[in-house]
C-alpha cells in the first residue's frame, strides 16, 4: 500500500528544511549551522507534538532515514555553488508548502488520538508554525507568527477547521486533505503576495 501520509510527510520536511537552510545561508553560516538550522526547522513542529501527545518514539528517531536525509541536504546546499545564491525571499514557497502539510497532518494525527476539534487544529497550528519558529528565531529574525505584518498561524487555524469540516461533510478522507492543504499554501502564497495583514500598521503606507 502506497502510503500518502508518509510521502507528504516527506515533501513538508523537505520543504522546510529547504527554508531552513536558505535562511541559514542568508546568515552566513557553515554546513553546521546550515544543517542545524535545516533540522530544527523541519523536525521542529513534529517533535514538539509527538511530546505534547506523548507520541513515543519521537517521530524522527522511528525515521532514522529522515536526519540523514536533512545531512545531506545540508552538505549538498553548502558545498554545491549555485545553490548557495538562492535568496531569502525564495523562503516563502517552501516555508507555505510545510505549514500546510504539518498543520493538517498535525490536526490528523490529534484526531486519531481522540482529541477534539479544537485540541486537534491548536496541536495542528503548533506542528505548523514551530518549526519556522526556532529557525527565525535561531537566525535572529522576528518569527513570521509572531509579526503584524504576516498572516500565518490564523491562516493554520483556519485551515485546520476547513479540513474537519470537509472531512465530515465528504465521503472522501484524501479529498478533504487535499482542499485543508491547498487553502492553507495557497492562502499564505496569497497573503504574502498582496501584503493582507490582520492589522494594519498606521505607519506602514
Amino acid at each position: 500500500m502506497f502510503d500518502i501520509i508518509y510521502l507528504l510527510e516527506m515533501i513538508g520536511i523537505v520543504a522546510f528544511a529547504i527554508s531552513g537552510m536558505i535562511a541559514a545561508r542568508s546568515k552566513n553560516m557553515d554546513p553546521v549551522g546550515v544543517f542545524t538550522i535545516a533540522f530544527a526547522t523541519a523536525l521542529g513542529g513534529g517533535t514538539l507534538r509527538d511530546l505534547f501527545m506523548d507520541n513515543h518514539p519521537l517521530y524522527w528517531i522511528r525515521h532514522e532515514e529522515i536526519p540523514i536525509l536533512i545531512l545531506i541536504m545540508a552538505v549538498v546546499y553548502s558545498y554545491y555553488r549555485p545553490l548557495g545564491k538562492i535568496r531569502e525571499s525564495n523562503i516563502v514557497v517552501p516555508d507555505a508548502i510545510g505549514l500546510g502539510i504539518f498543520s493538517i497532518l498535525g490536526a490528523q494525527l490529534a484526531l486519531d488520538l481522540g482529541h477534539s476539534w479544537f485540541i486537534a487544529s491548536l496541536l495542528g497550528v503548533m506542528t505548523g508554525t514551530f518549526g519556522g519558529m526556532i529557525r527565525d528565531t535561531l537566525c535572529n529574525e522576528v518569527p513570521f507568527i509572531f509579526r503584524k505584518d504576516q498572516v500565518y498561524a490564523s491562516i493554520s487555524f483556519v485551515g485546520c477547521w476547513v479540513y474537519f469540516v470537509c472531512n465530515w461533510l465528504l465521503e472522501s478522507h484524501a479529498a478533504a486533505l487535499a482542499i485543508g492543504l491547498l487553502f492553507i499554501v495557497l492562502t499564505r502564497l496569497l497573503a504574502v503576495r498582496f501584503d493582507i495583514r490582520l492589522q494594519r500598521d498606521p505607519h506602514h503606507h
